[in-house]
């Protein structure tokens, strides 16, 4: 016990379920091939990739070796100068320091050394809708997609996460203000001083992201009461753990997944309310590309969603539906190639940068144009969570108390020994009746009735004799 313990404490931590996959990725390995070389399963290493489950012991230290960056080299500074010394005679002579020479002189001073830049990882493979990228397409995954260009005026969608020109792909923006759970600080306070309480911090996260969210998941449901439910389900949700959605990388994607999750759950075409979608836009454009999308299966719709709306990269779009990144790639050029029959402009467009702009732009303008239902405030939906857990809490407790009850009770009043049962009666047939003396006639009582009487008085050898 003692030496599993020190294994897994000397073992580093492992990063985000989505970093395992641009890792592994990262280095071209798949998933069989990851499976065989830490000895498990292919399901096992989608399930660690996904976040369901986490290696422990060797395999964990194996894992983290295979899928660990590689080491950047620190570029080495050059030595420095001694210091020169100026003599009274150099002085003399006109020598000047080095600290005095113009600067076309060479100084000997130190090498500056910039920090070293932190590893960028490799990108998915490219998507195979471009047509001008076949031959580098045949090569072999060198490079994922570029993000969408979108035009520096172009509408962005509700709720989508935007990234800065100098910001990679898929990483997440370290500042104050996206970080939930944590004040921002001014500069005479001191940080730690004071930190928000986990309630503001959630309520700052709702406010934030809910409103575009129910956008979001109208898009893909088409039905509204259906996207403010999941998205207050998936709020709910997320309070409940919300230890684990603080310190998440992304805790609006964590909330994201729970609601298309729930929304896209089949079970909900058994209910009557949300059995048939709610009326399309009027206006042409609109309901076009409304029918185009309620046509698309649920997991292409989603990604299309993921990928051309919300923004993420292909790797982050393939892990939120659990896919490979060439699944993922896949299901977005069969949507856009559906879509595309509906809008004549998306086929018109040259590149598949122009497609996803033009997407972009469509699907952010149906989702503000549509009257969606707003969610119910933040401090409703925490009470709201806080209640469903104390009554299913209550409920369990409650049937856990029912059931010892019962089992006591069953206890107390069952046999403590066996009893063979008794066997129900049968009617017996072809026995003949029991036959008996015949019945008395009257001259015959009449002799036993005389025979009691005199029994005294008769003869000697019928009086008994009594001692």
């Amino acid at each position: 016990m003692t030496r599993s313990t020190t294994d897994e404490a000397a073992v580093p931590p492992l990063p985000s379920p989505k970093e395992r996959r641009r890792l592994r990725e990262a280095k071209s390995l798949s998933e069989d091939e990851m499976a065989a070389a830490v000895g498990v399963t292919r399901a096992t290493v989608r399930s660690w990739e996904t976040g369901r489950t986490s290696p422990r012991g060797r395999k964990r230290a194996l894992y983290a070796k295979l899928i660990a960056p590689e080491p950047t080299v620190t570029p080495t500074a050059k030595p420095t100068a001694k210091p020169t010394v100026v003599t009274a005679k150099a002085a003399a002579a006109g020598a000047r320091p080095a600290a005095d020479r113009p600067a076309a002189e060479p100084a000997a001073a130190p090498a500056a050394t910039d920090p070293p830049e932190a590893p960028r990882l490799p990108e998915a493979p490219p998507l195979p809708s471009d047509p001008r990228a076949g031959a580098g397409a045949a090569d072999g995954p060198s490079r994922a997609p570029e993000a969408p260009g979108r035009p520096s005026g172009a509408a962005e969608m509700p709720g989508e996460r935007r990234t800065s020109p100098g910001e990679a792909p898929g990483e997440r923006r370290t500042s104050p203000a996206e970080a939930p759970g944590e004040r921002r600080t001014s500069p005479a306070e001191a940080p730690g001083e004071r930190r928000t309480s986990p309630g503001e911090a959630f309520d700052e996260l709702y406010a934030r992201t809910a409103p575009g969210l129910v956008r979001q998941t109208y898009l893909l449901t088409g039905r509204r009461a259906l996207a403010r439910e999941s998205v207050e389900r998936a709020f709910e949700l997320a309070w409940q753990r919300w230890p684990e959605v603080a310190v998440d990388r992304d805790p609006a994607g964590w909330v994201r997944a729970a609601a298309y999750e729930y929304a896209m759950s089949p079970w909900h075409r058994l209910r009557r309310t949300h059995r048939h979608p709610d009326a399309p836009p009027t206006e042409p454009g609109k309901r076009a590309l409304f029918d185009a999308l309620l046509d698309l299966p649920p997991a292409y719709r989603r990604t299309l969603l993921l990928y051309d709306g919300v923004g993420l990269d292909l790797p982050e779009t393939a892990a939120e539906t659990e896919a490979s990144t060439p699944a993922a790639a896949g299901r977005l050029m069969t949507a856009r190639a559906a879509v595309a029959e509906r809008l004549p402009e998306l086929a018109e467009a040259d590149s598949p940068a122009e497609q996803s702009a033009l997407l972009h732009d469509r699907l952010g303008g149906l989702a503000r144009a549509e009257h969606v239902p707003v969610p119910r405030p933040a401090r409703a939906v925490r009470t709201g969570s806080e209640n469903k857990a104390r009554l299913w809490t209550r409920a369990a407790v409650a049937g856990v108390a029912l059931l010892i009850v019962v089992t006591g009770l069953t206890l107390h009043t069952a046999p403590t020994h066996y009893e063979q049962p008794i066997s129900p009666p049968e009617r017996v047939g072809g026995v003949p009746p029991r036959s008996g003396p015949q019945k008395l006639t009257a001259q015959d009582l009449k002799l036993q009735k005389s025979l009691g009487e005199q029994l005294a008085h008769g003869p000697e050898r019928l009086v008994p004799e009594l001692r």
